[in-house]
C-alpha cells in the first residue's frame, strides 16, 4: 500500500479542514501518526515534512515525492505542469545523514499536457538516478490537460501504464479506468498488462461516510 501524504501542496488544506473532520486532522503530524500505526507499504510526502516530522516516526519507510503543485489553476485555463522541487541526490543526501527508511521516490506526470515533454524528461531521469543509488521509484501518470478528452478512458490510462514501463519504474499510480462511466475489471486487466513488470497502484478508493455511532 502507497500511503500518499502529498496532499499539503496537492490539495491545499480541504481534506483536513472541513465538516465531520476532526480538527487535529488539519496538523500535518496527524499523517505521520496514521503512517506509524497502520500497515503500510511506503508513505511518500515531500521531503521538507519528512524531514520535519519523520524523527518522530523513525519505523516508517518513506517515498520522498520530488514534484508537486497546487490545484488553483484549473486544466481549462491551463495546461498542468509540476516540476522537480528536489533531486535525487539531495534525496539520498538526506537518506544519509538522517538514518531514516527513505526507500524510494515518486514524481507526477501530466501526460496529454502540452507541457508532457518536460516532464517525462525529468521522471525518466529520477529513475535512472534513483535506480543507481539503489531506491526505488514510483511514478503518479494522470493524463490531464485540454487535449485530453476521457481521463479515465481504460485505454488511456493503459497507455499510462504502458509509459511508466517505458521509464522504467518500479509503481506506477494511475486512477482506476472506467468505460462508459463505469469501473471495470476487464478494463483494469488491460492496464495491468500494459505495465509489464511494473507494479500499479491506484489511486483513492471509494469515500466512505463516518459511522456518528
Amino acid at each position: 500500500m502507497l500511503f500518499a501524504g502529498d496532499q499539503k501542496i496537492e490539495h491545499l488544506n480541504r481534506d483536513f479542514y472541513r465538516e465531520r473532520i476532526s480538527p487535529e486532522d488539519a496538523d500535518p503530524e496527524h499523517l505521520f501518526r496514521i503512517a506509524d500505526r497502520g500497515k503500510i507499504g511506503v508513505f511518500a510526502a515531500q521531503l521538507g515534512l519528512i524531514a520535519r516530522y519523520g524523527m518522530d516516526d523513525p519505523g516508517v519507510p518513506y517515498l520522498v515525492k520530488l514534484n508537486s503543485k497546487t490545484d488553483l489553476v484549473k486544466s481549462d485555463r491551463m495546461d498542468p505542469i509540476s516540476l522537480q522541487l528536489i533531486d535525487v541526490d539531495q534525496v539520498a543526501d538526506f537518506a544519509d545523514d538522517s538514518g531514516l527508511d527513505v526507500l524510494g521516490v515518486g514524481y507526477t506526470v501530466y501526460l496529454g499536457s502540452e507541457h508532457e515533454a518536460e516532464m517525462l524528461r525529468e521522471a525518466a531521469q529520477a529513475v535512472y538516478q534513483a535506480h543507481t543509488l539503489g531506491l526505488v521509484t514510483a511514478l503518479w501518470i494522470y493524463p490531464r490537460g485540454r487535449a485530453v478528452k476521457d481521463e479515465r478512458g481504460p485505454h488511456l490510462i493503459a497507455g499510462a501504464t504502458g509509459v511508466a514501463a517505458a521509464l522504467g519504474s518500479d509503481f506506477v499510480k494511475v486512477n482506476y479506468p472506467k468505460k462508459e462511466g463505469e469501473r471495470s475489471e476487464e478494463s483494469f486487466k488491460e492496464a495491468i498488462a500494459a505495465a509489464g513488470r511494473t507494479k500499479v497502484v491506484c489511486a483513492g478508493g471509494l469515500a466512505a461516510t463516518p459511522n456518528p455511532s
